[in-house]
This record gives C-alpha cells, structure tokens and sequence, in this order.
C-alpha cells in the first residue's frame, strides 16, 4: 500500500469539495500547516482507503489529532457518520501535543468524561455521562482484559476512542461502562520509516525517556515492526509523592492483499510513593476546606507497585468478495502489592483518622473473539451483517491485611505516622488464594440495512449473554454460595441514520448495558447474596455534521439504570430502584480557519435518582455527577514564525452533590492550561519543543468524589511540562 502527499495551495482546496483528511501518519508532525506559507497536507492515498468494520483507523482530521469515528466494540472501526451512535477518536499526535502521560489526560479533553480516582488507591477510573466505567475494563483492539490495570501508560496508543452510551450490544457484559466504553488502539509502523527520541520534565522533578522506532519490510511493505520504550521516575508537584513509570511495547503486524494480522505484546510496571488518595468523609456531614494546592496528607509508608504482562493478536482474511472472517485472542497477568492509607476527617479544622492496609492481588484475564462480516444486497436494500462470539474468564487472587487502630493526623497540618501494625487478616498476605473466577461469553448478531443509496441506514441486533460468577472465602477454596451466579439473557439494540446531505446525519438509537449485580447488605433476609445481571438501558437521538473543516455532534439521551434496594413488603434485596440521567451533549471539532485548531465539547445533565428506598431520595441528584461540564481546546499557528503555535485549554465542572440525600455539595470549578509548541529543522530531521503549564492559576479544588460518597479527591496542583523530541 502506498500514499502520496501532495502539498496544494489553499485555493485550489477552497474550489474542490473537501472530505476528512490526514495525514499517513497521525504522529507524524509534518501533518500540521506551516505558518509561512498558506497551504494544507493532503493525504492522497491509493490503495489504503478507510473500510468500514475492520481494524484499519479512521482518517483523522486535518492537522491529525481527532478522527470522527472509532471502533464500535465488534462491529469494528467506523466512521461516526455512518452509525447510530456516538464515538470519537483522540490521536497520538494529541497525546504527543498536549504531552500526556497517563490515559486520563488525554480523556480530560471530552466533557463527557469524568476522570475519577479509584477506590482508595491510585487507580485511574472514569465517569462517562455521570456512569462509572472501571479502568480494567477498557478494551485494547475493541478485546476486554488486556490492557495493563489501573493505570495505562499512552506510550504505546495510537488512538483513545470514546463511545458514548450503554454497549453491552457491541462489548458484552464484561464491560463495566453503563454511560460508555474506551478503546485503545495500539501503534504500528507507518509507510515512512519512524525513529523518535524524547525527553521530558515534569514538575517538580519527573524525569522521562523514549524511543519510538518503526520499520515496514517486504517488497510491498507488508511486514511492520513498532517498539516503544519509556522510562520516567521523580517527584510529582504533590509534596512527597514519588512516581516511576517502565514500559516496554512491540507491534508487529502482515498487511497483505487478502490477510491481515497482527501481534502486539507489552510490559508495564507503575509505582506510587506517599502520593495521597483522598479523604473520607462518611463520617462527617459537611465538605472540609480544600488544603493547599500542593499538600499531601498522605504517609510515606502509602505505596503501590502495579506490574503487568499483556499480549493480543489480531487476524483479519478476505475469504471471498465483501466476506471477511476476523479474530483476536489476548490476556495479561498483572499483581499488585500496595499499603494504602487514607484519613477519616472526624471536624471541620480537619483533624482525622488514618489506617493502614496492605493489598497483594494477582489478575489474570484470558479474552477472545471470532466472527465473519460480510455484505450483500437483496433487491435494492444494501446489508452489512456481522455474526461474533466472545468469551473473556478472569481469576483474581487477593489477600489482605489491616489494623483496627488508626493513628491521627490533620488533613491541613499532616504529620509523620509509624506505620500500625496489621492485626486482622483476609487470607496469606504473601500467598492469596483465589477470591473470584468470573466467566463471561456471548454470541452477537448484527445487520444494517441500507435504503436509498445508503442515505437511510437501519442497523438491528442482539446479542446472548452467559456470566458466570464465582466468589471465594479469602485464603481458602470455599465457595460462598450466596456470591455466586449463572445468568444469561438476551440484550437487543437498534438504531437509525438519516442522511438527507452529504455532510449531515441524523440519528437515534436504542441498545442496553449489563452489568454485575449488587450484593444484599446486612438489613435484608438475604444478606450476602448477590443479585445477578443489572440491565440498563439508553434511548439516544442526535445530529451529526461533517463538512470536511469542521465537524459535531449534537446529542439527547436518557440512560435508566437499576440499582439495589430492600423490597419493604418481603425485606428481600434486590435491584428494585432506578437511576435516571438525561442529558445533552454536544462536540465540536476542526479548523474553522486555517491555522485555529479547536475541539470543544459541554454536557448538560440530569442526574436523578428515581426509585429509591422507601422514595427517601426520589428526585434528589447522584453521587459525583455535576449538572453542566465543558472543556474548549484551541491552537493557534502564529505565523510570523514558521513552525511555531500557542495552545490553550480551559476546562470547567459544575458543583456535585457528595451524598445521596444532597446534603453535601462540592463547589464548581474552573482550571486553565497554557501552552506552546515550536517545530523546527535539525539536520534536515523534525525537533519538537514543548512547554506547557496546566492549572495555571494552581486552583485549590476537590475535583471529584467516588460514587457511594465515601472519598473525595483533590485536584492536581499548578504543573510544568517540557519536553523534546527527534524524528530521524
């Protein structure tokens, strides 16, 4: 396969209709407009077309860093234009841009998306339209239980592509994304040879390394090869907090006539020191004093070491006209040792208490999927048929152990704590057995049906899920016979796409989320007992325009997702409440005038619980969510200097409540980032500067809270990042 690129001056772009364009590399920094001459890339490809449904990336817009369009979990990828739902891809060269190092900066560029600190630890977990999707359940390659958890190094990504709304349609049960689902796609070599080398600062003191490295081989370049290197390690802005970061990625991949495979495996090792995880309010009924910016009420004894193994392979086969068959097959192993510690607030002058306890938990997942899509017509109706299986198992081996006496500190003036001592245990601290298997497959079936020169495009489908789950007393082969469950059932979905002109789309959809129940609390008869499969489910109607500079979305939807609560008549528990957020959402993106780059997006939700115990908090808003968020990205290509361009980023969030009856509010609040980039000529190869400083004014914020209320997280304080980078 091979591109061309042509350099056209604007006019003569002006005069033709124009289509997405990028260019043949996303990362490749040659794609953004000069300031001294008024001309766009253009990538002419021959042979390299975008396909709907496979696994080839959807075109990114002009200057590369957002596609419209990503995968839609087993349908493949598609472009956004095309389908009744709502997806959109961040590129690497956004990554490189913005200079993020972790998943949930490059997130934070979605209003949709909520980024949310884990439970206690130093996870990155997510909030999309108000619902939370657990980081271990991204998918890589649109596959569940490969990414590395917790925490996803961008080194290796090429695309984060965030589909809005339920999914269980098109991911399965294994997915724990009520509002949504990311998808990670992995680097692979490009038609140009790549090497990068890079080096970067962050304050106050993180020091990092890379190397990127590409090759294509083979008469006609069909045989790839992409490594990624990173090594980064120092002191965080966040008094006392230490982070070390070790990634190791290959991509190899076949791109011939009729197959297409590929094979991508990677190592990651995160660990965390004395960086604080939050405070827990569940015993006070007031929001304390955010502490200063940089102040860490953590211990230096807090730690997390995460390291993981993961692997995926990928294959795609033409076996006849329009008919290809497609599978993947990927796991990883990962473990995790940590001592965590977290202060209970007991007073407003921010006096608490602080425990200790120490986690050693193993994971390994085994994911898989096979299928055959294909496309044929019958009289004037055009189908596009896609029949897939997928099955995922994962076993979690965890023990524990903790004290019963805190130590006290002061969230505003933190003092030293010896570490306590452990006196009660779950399980073998330095050997824990399994606590869980679950095991998880389903068939789908899928078919868009095309009226009108495919300017109507009807898209029906189902898909049968089996879960099955097993729970373990920790440190013994017991089964608990009330944490266990087989269910199944059957999730359809469906959904439409108008398209009255070429540039605009309108559509609607129905489609459902599954997600594992809850487990019965101590009031109710069946105490321990977990309820089974909870079935959400979104109604979602938009508009979508795509003029070929600059693009959107425009989307109402209304998700209702059951939650646990006790039968009054029977004091049996079950998922018989309801909570229900409507919203409104909208995206925009592109280059209105050539040389301003922007991506804006701002959601509007309503946030309700409408079935509730005893109706004590019907119509009072969830935990965490804020009613209206908005992010707005510019760059701006300065041109009296070639090569060089300002950017910008200002992100809000509106206040959220941080407790079910709403009597605990966490204030709105407003951050700024600053930026700028310079490309220049070194020996005839690209030197990239950047600089950038985010939360400029060093705003003191809580920036969220977890979603039964117990902790709240502070937000990250004024940070500097610098960074250079060689492409030879």
């Amino acid at each position: 396969m091979v591109s061309s690129v042509t350099a056209l001056p604007i006019e003569a772009i002006a005069a033709s209709a124009p289509t997405n364009t990028s260019s043949s590399a996303d990362n490749n920094s040659n794609a953004s407009l000069t300031a001294q001459e008024p001309t766009l890339i253009v990538d002419a490809e021959v042979d390299d077309h975008f396909i709907a449904g496979g696994d080839r990336l959807v075109p990114a817009w002009l200057d590369g860093q957002v596609a419209n369009g990503g995968r839609i979990g087993m349908l493949g990828e598609q472009d956004a234009h095309n389908v009744p739902f709502n997806v959109i891809g961040y590129t690497t060269k956004m990554i490189q841009d913005q200079q993020a190092t972790t998943l949930k900066e490059v997130v934070a560029n979605d209003a949709s998306v909520q980024n949310v600190q884990g439970y206690g630890n130093f996870a990155e977990t997510y909030r999309i339209r108000g619902f939370d999707l657990d980081g271990d359940d991204m998918t890589l390659g649109g596959l569940s239980g490969v990414l590395p958890r917790q925490v996803v190094s961008t080194q290796m990504i090429e695309r984060v592509e965030v589909f809005k709304g339920a999914n269980a349609l098109v991911n399965g049960s294994a997915a724990s994304g009520v509002g949504g689902m990311i998808n990670l796609e992995p680097k692979h070599a490009e038609e140009t040879p790549l090497t990068r080398l890079g080096v970067d600062y962050t304050s106050s003191s993180q020091i990092g390394t890379t190397l990127d490295a590409g090759r294509r081989f083979g008469d006609d370049n069909e045989w790839g090869a992409r490594v990624n290197l990173l090594h980064r390690e120092g002191d965080s802005a966040v008094d006392n907090d230490k982070r070390r970061t070790t990634f190791a990625s290959l991509g190899l991949d076949y791109r011939g006539d009729k197959l297409r495979t590929s094979l991508d495996v990677g190592y990651q090792k995160q660990a965390y020191h004395g960086g604080r995880l939050g405070v827990n309010i569940s015993s006070v009924d007031f929001i304390p004093e955010v502490p200063r910016a940089t102040s860490n009420y953590s211990q230096n004894w807090v730690y997390s070491d995460l390291e993981s193994e993961f692997g995926m392979a990928r294959a795609e086969y033409d076996f006849a006209e329009n008919w290809t068959a497609y599978g993947a097959v990927g796991g990883q192993h990962s473990h995790e040792t940590g001592v965590y510690g977290t202060p209970k607030l007991t007073d407003e002058e921010g006096s608490a208490t602080l425990g200790h306890m120490y986690t050693n938990k193993i994971v390994d997942t085994f994911s898989g999927m096979g299928g055959v899509r294909g496309q044929f017509t019958t009289g004037v109706v055009s189908h596009s048929v896609n029949l897939g299986y997928s099955a995922q198992t994962k076993r979690d081996k965890t023990s524990y152990g903790m004290t019963l006496k805190p130590g006290i500190t002061n969230i505003y003036h933190p003092a030293a704590i010896a570490p306590p001592v452990d006196t009660f245990f779950g399980g073998d601290p330095d050997d824990p057995r399994p606590t869980s298997r679950i095991r998880s497959q389903g068939v789908l079936l899928s078919d868009t049906l095309g009226f009108l020169d495919d300017k109507v495009l009807l898209t029906v489908g189902a898909r049968h899920q089996k879960v099955v789950v097993r729970n373990y007393a920790y440190g013994t082969v017991a089964e608990d016979t009330d944490a266990r469950f087989t269910k199944s059932r059957w999730t359809p979905g469906y959904g439409l796409v108008i398209k009255p002109w070429e540039s605009v789309s309108f559509y609607a959809n129905h489609i459902e989320a599954l997600q594992p129940g809850e487990t019965a609390s101590k009031e109710a008869s069946n105490y321990g007992q977990v309820t089974g499969i909870a079935l959400s489910k979104q109604n979602e109607v938009g508009i979508k325009v795509d003029t070929g500079r600059t693009g959107g979305t425009l989307a109402l939807f209304e998700i209702k997702k059951p939650t646990g609560m006790i039968d009054p008549q029977t004091n049996v528990f079950g998922m018989y409440g309801e909570q229900r957020h409507r919203g409104l959402e909208l995206n925009i993106f592109g280059e209105p005038v050539y040389g301003v780059r922007l991506n804006g997006s701002a959601t509007w939700l309503d946030p309700k619980m409408s079935k509730t115990q005893d109706g004590s908090s019907d119509g009072k808003n969830a935990v965490g969510v804020a009613n209206f968020s908005t992010v707005l990205s510019a760059e701006y290509d300065i041109k009296p200097v070639e090569g060089l361009s300002a950017l910008a980023r200002l992100t809000h969030s509106g206040s959220q409540y941080a407790d079910v009856a709403n009597t605990k509010k966490l204030d709105s609040y407003t951050t700024m980032d600053l930026g700028v980039r310079y490309r220049m000529k070194m020996q005839q190869n690209d030197l990239t500067w950047r600089l950038a400083v985010e939360n400029i004014t060093n705003e003191e914020y809580w920036s969220g809270v977890e979603s039964n209320g117990t902790y709240i997280y502070q937000g990250d304080p004024r940070k500097l990042k610098l960074s250079l980078s060689y492409e030879f």
